[in-house]
């Protein structure tokens, strides 16, 4: 299932996208798409049965926004140079274990949001990457099947960085990631069971319509099943909890000086393969 949310900020109704690209109201079936959903089989069953009879209401989608597909995110966990193209690109050295880091929840925002490029910020950067909602609460998972049976769902997002308070403001990675509107995320949430595979997936990101990240999950250091095992050593994950999973090369950061990156009125446009595609005008703060 194709699982969304439309509406103004801060009023979005839960939606489904159907088989043939129908959007269907489920606000009278589910209150919200969110973490109480995802844990409840019985309710998911109770979605699909209408999706398949056909008895959910169809919504105009023109001029209808889409917000984020989830609603009361407890966290963004996020992992850093998890693709070997973006850790050659950078000259970091591969690493050992998974770099985690966070993103606070109220930076995510609609696929196709406003991305606001910080005051005083000069290399604002894009990267393309994997979302993996999980479906399940999670503590110290022992396998790769485990961990996969643990995924509600993928979406696609978008990690904005700031790479100069990333990285050379000291102290954490935090201050680059966590400015507001730095995590697009959408536009829907594609169930776990419609995803046989994701470390087979293509990933590609264009700025003002030139094609910068053409890349492929297959390349990822740290696949997605070891991704939520690992961090399902360290802390607990609950359903509805997100975890971005790296983008691959062809990051601002990585491309030769002058460095391309984002100012505002640059358009930044990004998809992955089955998952979906999103579309940011950036703006300055």
């Amino acid at each position: 299932m194709k699982l969304l949310r439309v509406g103004a900020v801060g009023a979005e109704r839960p939606a489904l996208l159907d088989q043939d690209g129908v959007l269907r109201d489920l606000s009278e079936l589910v209150p919200e798409i969110d973490g109480e959903l995802l844990s409840d089989p019985s309710a998911l069953a109770r979605v699909r049965e209408a999706a398949a009879a056909g008895t959910l209401p169809a919504l105009d989608a023109e001029g209808l926004r889409i917000g984020p597909p989830l609603g009361r995110i407890g966290k963004v966990v996020c992992i850093g140079l998890n693709y070997h193209d973006h850790a050659a690109e950078t000259g970091a050295a591969t690493p050992a274990e998974p770099i985690v880091f966070f993103k606070a929840p109220d930076t995510v925002i609609g696929p196709n949001d406003t991305v606001l490029v910080p005051r005083k910020s000069v290399k604002t950067d894009w990267e393309v990457e994997l979302a993996v909602v999980i479906g399940r609460t999670a503590r110290y998972l022992d396998s790769a099947d485990e961990a996969l049976a643990h995924v509600a769902g993928y979406a696609v997002a978008n990690d904005v960085s700031e790479r100069e308070w990333q990285i050379e403001r000291g102290g954490t990675w935090d201050k680059g990631k966590n400015c507001e509107t730095f995590n697009p995320l959408g536009p829907w949430l594609v169930t776990a069971d419609e995803v046989p595979d994701p470390q087979a997936l293509g990933l590609k990101l264009w700025v003002n319509g030139e094609l910068k990240q053409d890349g492929n999950t297959s390349d990822q250091i740290f696949p997605v099943a070891e991704v939520v095992r690992y961090v399902s050593q360290f802390m607990t994950l609950y359903p509805g909890d997100v975890i971005n999973t790296g983008t691959p090369a062809g990051v601002a950061m990585g491309q030769p000086e002058p460095k391309p990156f984002l100012r505002g009125g640059d358009v930044v446009e990004l998809e992955i393969e089955g998952l979906g595609r999103q579309r940011q005008e950036l703006k300055q703060a």
